[in-house]
């Protein structure tokens, strides 16, 4: 095989955030430059670094060991010492690799079970090697079968659909009340992180202004110029509720801090709108009474829970099908790659068949005299490289099928043989019926050339 993949890694599952974060890239200098243009001189590299994963992908000549030096550039790059790496190293090889590559463009590697954030960063990878000219062949076809993967998982299968994060799951119930985020407004009540990432996915989704209260006043402050809202004074944010449509709680006080009572009066001011309640707090801080009121919907963190768990759930079951789909594009992979093996061959024999025509055709026109006509020297030449052609045309097609086959090296090795296209010197008696004689054996003679050739 003329070409080897090879895959080296860390992430979220073999190394702590310690070594994730001494090997992590950033903006240090470029790994992929160093180990295409450096003095490993790779042929083709592509590095895929995020928070939770740090992914050399490289094409080579097999055989190679290529681990000791993306080691050492690793290591180099991050001012680290490649021992410390190693044992937290993974490797893939051959459709291994690809068949990694393949899981995490379509989110089954990552930390949370098919987030689509993954494939964004393989493409900015991908452009990237593309520009500093590490990129080539093999790179450039796994990469576009990658992203095309990813999108038929995507497509075909259920695996981002359901949210598996309790601030996203948050979020998602607020659709289905709302239907139509756009126009509604939140509330935060204290700034827990979870509280903070359900505003954040509130206003992607659509939300048209967010309200945080806050009891240290300069924090709720610091939120709401985050996310282009207004702050509250925390005495004052019940007065407020009638304001908004969507309530995130997450204070950490020990009691309750919003009382049913509170809540019937704000329906009253708002003439009995709908509001969605998310308590995200422990002990809660919403008063669970709030939820017999009439369109008022209120989930605490036990069922937001829930909801991830059950999404979870459905989605390891769509990456079983995710994992057919990618199991066959891998075989498709491999086929092209075994491809590539028998291309030099067609090159050689379709150039020896050519040779041989022109030969034999520089041959009859010596026979013919000085007095044939162009026209009919450009027919002879078409006609004797059309017989090439047709002759080889058989033995092509065969070796391309058997190519894609388990086996398929040993047919290109016995078609080089049968054409000698490496041209090696045969003796005479090679292929005789009888064992040469022992005097043949000492001075043996090889066939030759055309000697007028």
């Amino acid at each position: 095989m003329e070409h080897q993949i090879y895959l080296f890694g860390l992430n979220h599952k073999t190394a702590g955030v310690e070594i994730r974060e001494a090997f992590a890239l950033g903006d240090r200098p470029k790994l992929g430059e160093l180990l295409v243009h450096g003095e490993a001189r790779l042929r083709e590299v592509l590095v895929l670094s995020t928070c939770n994963r740090v992914e050399v992908l490289v094409a080579d000549v097999p055989g190679r060991d290529v681990r000791p030096a993306v080691l050492a550039a690793w290591a180099e790059t991050c001012d680290q010492d490649p021992a410390a790496l190693a044992p937290h190293l993974y490797e893939h090889r051959g459709l291994d690799a690809v068949d990694h590559l393949f899981c995490v463009a379509s989110g089954l590697d990552s930390l949370v079970l098919g987030e689509p954030q993954i494939l964004g960063q393989l493409k900015a990878a991908y452009r990237h090697a593309v520009a500093c000219g590490t990129a080539g062949v093999i790179t450039n076809r796994l990469c576009h079968k990658a992203f095309s993967v990813a999108k038929k998982v995507r497509t075909a299968t259920g695996i981002g659909a359901s949210a598996v994060s309790v601030s996203y799951a948050a979020v998602e119930l607020a659709k289905r009340i709302f239907g139509e985020m756009a126009g509604k407004k939140a509330m935060l009540v204290g700034a827990g992180e979870m509280a903070e990432l359900a505003a954040l996915h509130l206003l992607n989704a659509g939300v048209a202004e967010i309200l945080v209260a806050n009891r240290t006043y300069a924090r709720a402050e610091e939120l709401a110029s985050r996310f282009k809202g207004r702050p509250v004074a925390f005495e004052e944010f019940v007065s407020r509720l009638h304001e908004v449509d969507i309530v995130i709680s997450s204070t950490g006080a020990p009691h309750v801090v919003i009382k049913a009572r509170d809540v019937r009066g704000v329906l009253k001011a708002r003439k009995h709108k709908p509001m969605f309640f998310i308590d995200i707090a422990v002990p809660r801080d919403i008063d669970p009474d709030v939820n017999s009121l009439d369109n008022v919907y209120l989930y605490d963190i036990d069922d937001l829970q829930e909801v991830v768990e059950e999404n979870l759930a459905q989605r390891r079951e769509e990456a079983a099908r995710a994992r057919d789909i990618i199991g066959l594009q891998v075989e498709r992979f491999g086929e092209w790659l075994k491809s590539l093996d028998v291309k030099p061959t067609i090159v050689d024999l379709l150039s020896t068949g050519e040779d041989i025509a022109r030969r034999e055709l520089r041959k009859t026109l010596r026979r013919l005299g000085p007095d044939v006509p162009d026209e009919t020297r450009q027919a002879l030449e078409t006609l004797s490289l059309s017989i090439s052609h047709k002759l080889l045309h058989e033995p092509i097609a065969f070796l391309k099928r058997r190519a894609r086959e388990e086996k398929g090296d040993r047919f290109i090795d016995l078609t080089r043989r049968m054409y000698n296209l490496d041209r090696e010197r045969v003796p005479q008696h090679a292929h005789a019926d009888r064992k040469p004689a022992e005097d043949d054996s000492e001075s043996p003679d090889f066939d030759t050339p055309d000697a007028s050739e």
